[in-house]
Order: C-alpha cells, then sequence, then structure tokens
C-alpha cells in the first residue's frame, strides 16, 4: 500500500556503515517522521515471544535464558548465504506488520514525509510501501573504519559483516535513485542530500 497524496513514504537503504543516518538525519529537518527498521527488529526481540521462538527454531542454540544472543547468530549467518536468507525471511515478516502499523498512525496524523531506514528494504517487501527508494554506497574501507570507531568491533568483524550484506551495485541497480557518500566530508554529502531531495520531496 502506497502513500495517500498527503504524504510521501522514502525508503533508504544502503550496508552498514555507508551514511544512512547521515540521510535520515537530513530528511529530519524537513520534519520526516523515520522508522528504523533495525530499532523495530530488536524492540520485537523484547516483546514477540513468537519471534524468538521462531528464530530459535530455525537456528537453534541462539536464544539463550529468553534473550537472542546475537554473537551466536551472527556466527551462524554471516558464513552460510542460505541461512542468511531464512533469518531475513524471518524478520521481515514481523518488521513488515510493524512498520504497516506506524505508516498508518502517521498518515492518520497529517504527516507529510515519513522515511523507512531498513537495510532489507528492498528484498523484505517493504519497497512496495515507498513512493521511491534511495540506496546510499560508500567505498568498503571507508564503511570498515566507521563501524570499527563506532561500534568497537574489530576490523575482521566489521569486514564479516560488511560482506554479508549486498554490494554497492545491488543498491546502485535496484533503487529509484543513489547517494554515494564518497569520503568523510559531512558538508559536501548533505549538499548531495538537498540536490537530490529537492526535486522529490
Amino acid at each position: 500500500m502506497k502513500a495517500g497524496k498527503n504524504m510521501k513514504i522514502v525508503g533508504i537503504t544502503g550496508g552498514t556503515g555507508t551514511g544512512k543516518t547521515t540521510v535520515l538525519n537530513y530528511l529530519k529537518t524537513l520534519d520526516a517522521h523515520v522508522i528504523d527498521c533495525d530499532a523495530v527488529y530488536h524492540r520485537l526481540l523484547k516483546e514477540n515471544k513468537q519471534l524468538l521462538a521462531d528464530l530459535e527454531a530455525a537456528f537453534g542454540g541462539v536464544v539463550k535464558d529468553g534473550e537472542l544472543d546475537r554473537k551466536a547468530l551472527g556466527a551462524v549467518v554471516f558464513s552460510d548465504e542460505k541461512a542468511l536468507q531464512q533469518l531475513n525471511e524471518i524478520t521481515h515478516h514481523y518488521i513488515s506488520e510493524d512498520v504497516e502499523s506506524q505508516l498508518e498512525r502517521e498518515r492518520a496524523a497529517g504527516r507529510n514525509i515519513c522515511a523507512i531506514d531498513a537495510i532489507g528494504l528492498l528484498e523484505g517487501g517493504l519497497k512496495d510501501r515507498c513512493d521511491f527508494t534511495v540506496g546510499i554506497v560508500a567505498p568498503t574501507e571507508l564503511r570498515v573504519s566507521r563501524l570499527m570507531a563506532r561500534e568497537g568491533i574489530t576490523e575482521e568483524y566489521a569486514r564479516l559483516r560488511i560482506d554479508a550484506q549486498k554490494p554497492n551495485e545491488y543498491f546502485i541497480e535496484n533503487c529509484d535513485y543513489t547517494l554515494e557518500n564518497s569520503n568523510n566530508n559531512l558538508s559536501e554529502f548533505n549538499e548531495k542530500c538537498a540536490a537530490l531531495f529537492a526535486g522529490l520531496l
């Protein structure tokens, strides 16, 4: 279901460390409401016991003392493409339901712009809810350094996370528009955001 004429739904996607937060912060200056699908996922892990049950049934040993062991899950899915696909299928179902509820609330409240932030936006069915999608891409080395600094993880683990995600080319080919974050120049990247969205919103 796409937005009514009074609300634009923008899909923002791209790999971890590409700079999606900068784009979303720009959209917030336009009074956009942002739905962070990663935050939705983590909230559902606490609230939805059926999601945890589905993850444990699929991967075995990843739920301990009623909570998801993210490292145990990561050890399974980061090295197995089929397992990662299965994880996405499970989580996308629950996330999509929650996002749809949020969109309806924002639409009823008269919101003009709503942005959906999701790495799995394209393959998870959320693209159909958007008026247009924007893929954020960045060089791998820049993404690695950002992940290490932001999350305090090792270079090896950062590369494993990035390698488990879709490459830049996937977002370039499958999104309606692309924003390239080629360096650490925040001012320059904000200018790119302004130029793109000025013609779309």
